[in-house]
């Protein structure tokens, strides 16, 4: 009897050949797509940990710092809108390699900022190039993926933000007090040329070949057509925001603030968690291909509800080192399955454009979070106004995802 597999025939010895129905280089889709999401996540992170150091240099309070997260999440959708109608009018690869040296640029120039004006201007335009590749990178990498490994991507494709966040951690107690600040901002050029090369090896992506759009009327009336599912995930990601953000951007204030640890061990606990972030979106979202994506993020989001005690009212770096390792084990989980989920669930020929001004517009609503959880600790202190936030945040979320749809295993093609 002859074995059947989903190997090409007749591949050059010594070179793998493509599962069946994927081009020869579909790798290269995937790993462009994958890293250029974690120098996004590197870039946006690097902010976080330089609070201080940004409030002194343009003499401004942390609150103003702060308020500059916002700024750069509410810029994301015109991003998404813009390079997302690109990439379905002219193919994934170009508008991909053109947003990620547009915002690898800008965050380089962010340092020589002469003043607070011009650095929140560099952080809005940072937003933009944000926002364009999300939807541009997970349709990559959605579209170039074998179906029966979709949710394993999906998940690694979302961790990649954890990375990114913990490169964040890593770098900058490396960077900053031997060359100083400003290199941190420098240090993603390289990688960013690294991902643009990766691009041009990568074969476009075939379900667009074959499901491209006439031109932007006919995007227009399908988005219209499909206003019901869109506004459904708008609202779902805006909580998800609510979840991630308000989990993640205030945490390493948090414990330097309340617990009076010192930047080292506060980089050191941004590391452990990201790593429970890691494991969790690759986890989780693996685990969306057997048990669906409905499910999968149910259980993350249960993951994360029984570990908020430790994660807030920890009395020990042991107890807030481990909450903070399985909440984020369980937000990231629940983004695992995202890349999959809304692939699979947005019209076929606006794949580049819909997921991502989905995603981004949930960004844009879901934006205020941190601020309004920095300004909750006056009245109900740090750890009261996380709970308590993220408390309602978790119950919409059940609500959301456990009556909403799903379509796992969709053809992206057809």
């Amino acid at each position: 009897m002859t074995r059947v597999t989903d190997e090409l025939p007749n591949a050059p010895a010594g070179i793998a050949a493509a599962p069946l129905g994927m081009p020869r280089g579909w790798q290269f889709a995937v790993v462009s797509g994958i890293l250029g999401w974690v120098l996004d996540a590197y870039y946006f992170f690097i902010l976080i940990f330089l609070v201080d150091v940004l409030a002194a240099n343009f003499h401004v309070t942390k609150a103003a710092i702060v308020w500059s997260i916002t700024i750069t999440l509410a810029t994301r959708p015109l991003g998404a809108l813009v390079l997302g109608y690109l990439a379905d009018r002219y193919g994934r690869r170009g508008p991909l390699m053109a947003c990620v040296l547009f915002f690898s640029i800008i965050s380089a120039l962010t340092p020589f900022a002469p003043t607070y004006t011009l650095f929140l201007v560099l952080r809005a335009l940072y937003g933009i190039g944000m926002g364009g590749y999300w939807g541009i990178g997970a349709s990559l990498v959605m579209e170039s993926s074998p179906s029966r490994w979709r949710g394993l991507f999906s998940g690694i494709l979302q961790s990649g933000y954890s990375v990114g966040y913990l490169l964040a951690a890593v770098v900058i107690p490396i960077i900053e007090p031997r060359w100083g600040w400003s290199w941190v901002f420098l240090s993603g050029l390289i990688v960013a040329a690294l991902i643009a090369w990766l691009t041009m090896l990568a074969p476009e992506s075939q379900a667009w070949k074959k499901t491209r759009p006439a031109g932007a009327g006919e995007l227009a009336r399908i988005v219209l057509r499909h206003k019901k599912i869109f506004v459904y995930l708008v609202l779902l990601m805006t909580v998800m925001t609510c979840l991630s953000h308000g989990t993640q951007d205030l945490y390493p204030d948090f414990l330097k603030t309340v617990h009076r640890f010192s930047g080292a061990v506060v980089s050191n606990v941004a590391i452990l968690y990201n790593v429970g972030a890691i494991a969790g979106a690759l986890v989780i979202g693996h685990a969306s291909e057997r048990m669906g994506r409905r499910y999968a993020i149910l259980l993350a989001l249960a993951i994360a509800l029984v570990s908020m005690p430790a994660w807030a009212f920890g009395t020990s770096l042991t107890w807030l080192a481990a909450g903070a390792f399985l909440l984020q084990f369980g937000v990231q989980g629940v983004f695992g399955v995202i890349p999959a989920h809304l692939n699979e669930l947005s019209p076929t020929s606006v794949r580049g454009l819909f997921p991502g001004v989905v995603y981004q517009c949930g960004m844009l609503l879901g934006a205020p979070a941190v601020s309004i959880e920095y300004a909750l600790r006056n009245n109900l202190g740090y750890a009261w106004a996380l709970t308590a936030f993220e408390l309602g945040v978790i119950v919409a979320l059940f609500f959301l995802c456990g009556f909403g749809p799903e379509h796992r295993g969709r053809d992206l093609a057809s």
